[in-house]
C-alpha cells in the first residue's frame, strides 16, 4: 500500500523536472529525443523548439556557430622551467678577522665600529716602548759592527790583520743587520693595519687590556658585494655551472628580488646531505645587505618546448586530467599529462593536432560530438 504513493510522487517529480531540464540544461535535448520525449514536450509548449537551420542567426555558416557557445584559444608553446629554491647565507666579498701577531698592552684603538677604511690604514696600536729600544739598541750594534768592518779593511792594507778577523767581523755585521730588521719588524707589529678595505665591525678589546695573537679585536668586512653560499640537489651538480643567473631575495626583504650569477662550484658532493655546495654572487652597492643575512635563491633551468594551456581547461576524470578541444567545429575530450603549473600557464604533455582549439569557458554543457559555436577569449 505505501509503494503507489511513492510511485505517484516520482511521477510527478519527473513530470516537473523534464520539462525544466529540457527548457534550461541544453545538454540534455539529445538525450530526450533519444528516448522520444522531446517532439511530445515540444508539441505541448512546454520545452522550446529547435531553430530551424535556416533561422539559425548571422554567422551560422561558420563551423560550430549553431553549437554549444564555448570561449577558446589556440594552444601555446613554452619551454618548461625547472625552478629550484635554495636558502643560503651571505658573507663580504672579502672578510678579515684582525688580532696582533705580538703580545703587549692595547695603546689606542684608532677606530670606531661601522667606519669604512681602506687597505693600509691603521686600527690599533699597542705599547711600543720595549720594542722601540730594542730597535735603538740594534742600530747601536750595527753601526758598531760597520765601524770594526772599516778599519779592518784599512789595516789589511799594511799586513796588521787576517783574514779570519775579517771574516769574523763580516759575520757580526750582517747578524747586526739581521737583529735591526727582526727588531723593526717586532716594532710594525705593534700597529694593526687593515689589510683590506671595508667597513669595521665591533671593536672586542678595550684601551689597557693585555692582548696576544688569539685576542681577536675586530672584523673588517668588503660588502660591496656579498657571497651567497647555498646548496642544491645532487640531481643538478652536472646542470649547474659557474655563471648561471640565480635570483636572489632577502628573506627580510621578500619583494625585493636581486639579480646575481653563481660564482664557484664544490667539486664534490657531500655524502651525508647528497647536496652540492653553491656560491652566488650579488651587487650591493647601495649597502642595504648585510654579511650574515638569509637569502632565498631561485635557479631556472630551461627544458624542452610543451604546449601550454590555461589553468581554467583542465578538467578531471576518472582517468584523470583532460581537456575539451575544438576539432572541425566538434568537441572532443583530450586527455593530459600535467607537467608544471606557472602563474597564468600549465604546461601539458597531450595528443594535440595544429588546429585544435582549447575550451576554458563553456566546457560544463560539451560531450564528445558536440557541435560547438567558438567565440575568441577575452583580452
Amino acid at each position: 500500500m505505501k509503494t503507489l504513493p511513492q510511485l505517484v510522487i516520482v511521477v510527478l517529480i519527473g513530470a516537473v523536472a523534464v520539462p525544466l531540464a529540457a527548457r534550461f540544461v541544453p545538454g540534455s535535448r539529445p538525450w530526450l529525443d533519444t528516448v522520444g520525449l522531446l517532439q511530445p514536450l515540444a508539441a505541448a509548449g512546454l520545452v522550446p523548439e529547435e531553430p530551424a537551420a535556416d533561422a539559425r542567426p548571422p554567422g551560422a555558416g561558420n563551423p560550430g556557430a549553431g553549437g554549444v557557445p564555448v570561449i577558446a584559444g589556440a594552444v601555446r608553446i613554452e619551454a618548461l622551467q625547472d625552478v629550484v629554491s635554495a636558502i643560503g647565507s651571505a658573507r663580504g666579498v672579502q672578510s678579515v678577522e684582525l688580532s696582533f701577531e705580538v703580545t703587549g698592552r692595547l695603546d689606542d684603538v684608532v677606530v670606531a665600529p661601522g667606519d669604512r677604511v681602506v687597505a693600509g690604514d691603521v686600527i690599533a696600536q699597542m705599547d711600543a716602548e720595549t720594542a722601540q729600544l730594542v730597535v735603538g739598541r740594534s742600530r747601536l750594534v750595527l753601526a758598531d759592527a760597520r765601524r770594526t768592518v772599516d778599519r779592518l779593511e784599512q789595516l789589511s792594507a799594511s799586513g796588521a790583520t787576517t783574514g779570519l778577523q775579517r771574516q769574523e767581523a763580516e759575520l757580526t755585521l750582517r747578524t747586526a743587520e739581521l737583529a735591526l730588521q727582526s727588531a723593526e719588524r717586532d716594532l710594525a707589529n705593534h700597529r694593526l693595519l687593515a689589510p683590506i678595505g671595508g667597513y669595521v665591525g665591533l671593536i672586542e678589546a678595550q684601551v689597557g687590556d693585555l692582548v696576544s695573537p688569539s685576542t681577536p679585536i675586530t672584523r673588517i668586512e668588503d660588502r660591496s658585494s656579498l657571497i651567497v653560499e647555498f646548496r642544491v640537489p645532487e640531481r643538478l651538480a652536472a646542470m649547474v655551472a659557474v655563471g648561471d643567473p640565480v635570483q636572489v631575495t632577502a628573506i627580510s626583504t621578500p619583494g625585493d628580488v636581486i639579480d646575481g650569477r653563481v660564482a664557484a662550484v664544490d667539486n664534490r658532493v657531500d655524502e651525508a646531505s647528497r647536496t652540492l655546495r653553491v656560491q652566488a654572487t650579488i651587487g650591493n652597492a647601495d649597502d642595504r645587505l648585510r654579511a650574515g643575512m638569509a637569502f632565498q635563491i631561485n635557479l631556472v633551468f630551461t627544458g624542452g618546448d610543451y604546449p601550454a594551456v590555461d589553468p581554467l581547461a583542465i578538467q578531471w576524470g576518472a582517468d584523470g586530467a583532460f581537456v575539451w578541444v575544438v576539432r572541425e567545429a566538434k568537441a572532443a575530450r583530450l586527455p593530459i599529462r600535467i607537467l608544471q603549473r606557472n602563474a597564468g600557464t600549465v604546461l601539458v604533455e597531450a595528443a594535440f593536432e595544429p588546429a585544435d582549439m582549447v575550451v576554458t569557458e563553456g566546457v560544463q554543457a560539451l560531450r564528445p560530438g558536440a557541435d560547438v559555436a567558438v567565440t575568441a577569449p577575452r583580452s
